[in-house]
């Protein structure tokens, strides 16, 4: 066995909604063998499903092993530890309980290996939010799961492309509902946890961070509301008080229009759509969703289920194995520059 696959990064990967494309991007990702050399695969899943798959597809490169653990994985070799039984009926385009209920049995298997330290950072494939949702997940989404699950009080969904990186202070909440929640603390909170994961999870020693406004002209001097001068511009005076290069607050529209994001690091927006709108108009197919401030590694592609091609092969691997590499870079750099502190 070589120096290089002895020292390679144990990867965790979760399935997402096995009757989407997370399968399909999986294996067109790790037929590439070439990857082994920098990962050792650890798929959380079912080898019955996986069997199905890569005969629906067709692809012949990507072979795997069945095993009990994460710990009996082996460099050089793709692995999948059963999550589940793998019974349950495929339907391929189809969102259904019993692939919901995978996804979620996959997801916590892949957060008990990240919390024993049987991989050193998790991928996760996507998953359908309308038939994850129980008793057993009561989230709506990856994020708010994997901060609840390591007990994370602040932490950041920020979606890393080529151009820039765009962080937010609300994730899934409701437009009538974003005003409420922003407060100079929360997002003083984000600032933290965006600025010191830029430093350890990014290797960007002194990074530069622009803060977006939640009001059309980031309220005009209060024309349009008062959440810039009451709760956005206390925050970023606190966060320059440290001596942190943090600006704004900036009117989205022109922000992103006169492309000012490429004199940052980082862009910390308000809430969802205005920041992802104009990410994966940018990067859609390519982009990373990293979650910030975690003790632990989580990446995941930028894209959804996407249900109307699956099983289609069309699916696109670029996200998912920009979200591999990602992790990889997470992995190395904390190796420098230590874990980030909890916010």
């Amino acid at each position: 066995m070589s120096a290089e696959r002895e020292s390679t990064i144990r990867l965790g990967i979760t399935t997402g909604d096995y009757n989407g494309v997370g399968p399909e991007v999986i294996i067109k990702t790790f037929a590439d063998r070439r990857l082994l050399e920098y990962v050792t695969p650890v798929i959380y899943g079912s080898s019955r499903l996986f069997a199905y798959w890569k005969k629906a597809l067709d692809i012949n490169g990507f072979q795997y092993t069945t095993i009990d653990d994460a710990a009996s994985a082996k460099p050089g070799q793709i692995s999948v530890v059963q999550a589940t039984d793998g019974e349950a009926p495929i339907d391929i385009g189809q969102p259904t309980a019993a692939s919901g209920e995978h996804a979620v049995r996959s997801i916590m298997a892949g957060a008990e290996g990240l919390a024993q330290g049987a991989i050193d950072a998790l991928v996760t494939a996507p998953i359908h939010k309308s038939n994850v949702q129980s008793d057993l997940f009561p989230f709506p989404g990856h994020t708010e799961y994997f901060a609840d699950f390591f007990q994370t009080k602040h932490s950041i969904m920020l979606l890393v492309g080529e151009h820039t990186r765009v962080g937010l202070v609300t994730n899934h909440l409701p437009i009538s509902e974003v005003a409420g929640a922003i407060s100079k603390d929360l997002v003083y909170s984000k600032l933290r946890v965006l600025y010191r994961s830029l430093q350890n999870d990014f290797g960007i020693i002194k990074p530069r961070i622009a803060v977006l406004g939640l009001n059309p002209h980031a309220s005009d001097k209060g024309l349009f509301g008062n959440e810039e001068a009451q709760h956005i511009f206390p925050a970023i005076e606190m966060a320059q008080e440290k001596k942190a290069l943090v600006y704004g607050p900036y009117p989205a529209d022109g922000f992103f229009g006169a492309s000012q994001y490429t004199s940052f690091d980082a862009v910390l927006a308000m809430y969802h759509d205005q920041g992802l709108i104009p990410f994966k108009t940018l990067h859609f197919g390519k982009g990373v969703n990293f979650t910030a401030g975690l003790p632990v590694i989580r990446t995941s592609p930028d894209h959804g289920t996407g249900m109307d091609i699956a099983g289609k092969g069309k699916a696109d691997p670029g996200s998912f194995r920009n979200a591999v590499f990602q992790a990889i870079d997470a992995v190395r750099n904390r190796a420098v520059y230590g874990i980030p502190e909890p916010v």
